[in-house]
């Protein structure tokens, strides 16, 4: 079971610890739930992670095959992502994920086989882009004259306004100009890979609070950084020393099956085998299990978590003999290729070459059998990279999350549920909660702040400092 402080012995055990101090059970140790126990032990109080898979990370996780360390997918994160910026920091990480000293996005046309790239300068915005938008060869001239329309129109726009979140983003884009080359190059460029669902498909609200924040907010917000080690190396192995370093009591394999008030008003958490009484419970898991969780009447219509959706992201992996990809990554125009990254170093990989290919929006492909896949995408990395044309395919193989994320359709918003509920005491977290945010590590951690905040607020109990940063 746990790395950390070992549980009492028995069934019936009460995780107090005998030290008389408010306690809290924090399930799933995700992004979210670590973010929450890390937030909640700073704070003073005993702390419980409950965990039903053996690592923590949740949807961002690494696993071996053969002698390479593979992530399940391809994960990024933009300098504006404050809080997921806290946490790297928190868990010792920040040196294993580096941002961009600026934003360089090499956009590769599989068509006119022509490369064009998406830069800032450190001019300010809206200017910091604008030398770029002004030489970028996938748009005409009347097309980046536009955009830049388009972007100063939605920089006028209040992403909590919630009649936003009932329009979707396809067609405010059509109703201010942007041509369908415009969407393909430029907005889904950047939103289908944040929000994981096309234009026409995304709320406006949503759409409008991702471009706001990562481009039209000051010059440096969407520097990209991402990992140079496995995934599971900082969201696991960094997070789980940084919490047996805050003394929380992380439990793998501890799948929840109940949760429930006591007589005397505290909450009891149960697992197979044990049953944990707490004062402060926070959920961090999925809405479906969050659903099936709750209490009756912890939310005024807990239906309405049913009633979010899911979305998939298909990641193909590559392994090439040789080298084929000169840059650390690039996205693709004119293919069905996304976005692409070089992960041979951080997988362990000594000879050759491996790609991993992120694909969101994937509903239409999500469940095409690896013969399939091979077979279409292949003969893309070869028209997109010359240099493969000759290389020898080591292993092809797929990873799938067909519900990685929540579907940010429009009126996804009124959905979703704030860190509070209606019984004190239980707070919930998530990337599908209320954060403003899309299903991104960013959600994550600000949700699991958002919680952990609420908690300690109705405790009366004072937040650490760095989590006041985060917050």
């Amino acid at each position: 079971m746990s790395d950390g402080n070992m549980r009492p012995d028995g069934p019936c055990a009460n995780t107090a610890g005998g030290t008389g101090r408010q306690t809290a059970v924090v399930v799933g140790g995700g992004l979210a739930g670590s973010t929450a126990a890390l937030a909640l032990a700073d704070a003073g109080l005993d702390v419980t992670l409950l965990e039903g898979r053996p690592r923590l990370g949740g949807l961002a996780f690494s696993f071996k095959r053969g002698d390479l360390t593979i992530d399940n997918g391809q994960h990024v994160y933009l300098r504006c992502c404050t809080a997921y910026r806290w946490f790297l920091d928190r868990i010792d990480g920040t040196a294993l994920s580096p941002l961009q000293e600026r934003l360089d996005v090499p956009v590769l046309d599989a068509d006119r086989n022509r490369l064009g790239r998406l830069r800032r300068t450190a001019l300010p915005v809206p200017l910091h882009l604008a030398a770029s938008l002004a030489t970028y060869p996938h748009l005409s001239l009347a097309e980046r004259a536009n955009v830049g329309r388009a972007a100063l129109a939605l920089k006028g726009l209040d992403p909590g306004d919630p009649a936003l979140d009932e329009r979707d983003f396809g067609s405010w884009l059509a109703e201010h100009g942007q041509s369908r080359r415009a969407i393909e190059a430029l907005w889904d460029l950047v939103g289908v890979a944040t929000l994981n669902a096309v234009a026409g498909e995304s709320s406006l609200g949503l759409a409008a609070m991702v471009f706001k924040t990562g481009l039209l907010s000051e010059p440096g917000a969407a520097d990209i950084g991402w990992a140079r080690v496995p995934l599971g190396d900082l969201h696991d192995t960094l997070a789980r020393k940084a919490l047996d370093s805050a003394g929380v009591r992380t439990e793998l394999r501890a799948r929840v099956t109940s949760i429930s008030r006591t007589e005397n008003g505290r909450w009891s958490v149960e697992v197979p085998g044990e049953r944990i009484t707490a004062d402060t419970v926070v959920l961090a898991v999925p809405q479906r299990e969050t659903y099936d969780l709750l209490p009756d009447g912890a939310l005024d219509d807990a239906e309405r978590l049913l009633a979010i959706g899911t979305a998939p992201i298909l990641n193909l992996h590559v392994v090439y003999d040789r080298k084929v990809l000169k840059r650390p990554f690039f996205t693709a125009l004119g293919s069905p290729v996304q976005w692409v990254f070089d992960r041979t170093e951080a997988s362990g990989l000594t000879e050759g070459q491996y790609l991993a290919v992120s694909q969101s929006a994937a509903q239409d492909e999500i469940d095409e059998p690896v013969a399939v896949l091979r077979e279409r995408y292949l003969p893309e990395f070869e028209r997109l990279l010359p240099a493969a044309r000759g290389a020898k395919v080591l292993d092809f193989f797929v990873t799938r999350e067909r519900t990685a994320t929540f579907a940010p359709a429009p009126g996804v918003g009124a959905l979703r549920p704030t860190a509070r509920t209606n019984a004190p005491g239980l707070y919930l977290a998530g990337a599908w909660t209320a954060t403003g945010w899309p299903a991104t590590m960013e959600s994550a951690v600000r949700s699991g702040v958002s919680a952990a905040d609420a908690a300690l607020a109705a405790l009366d109990r004072p937040r650490g400092h760095l989590f006041r940063e985060a917050a």
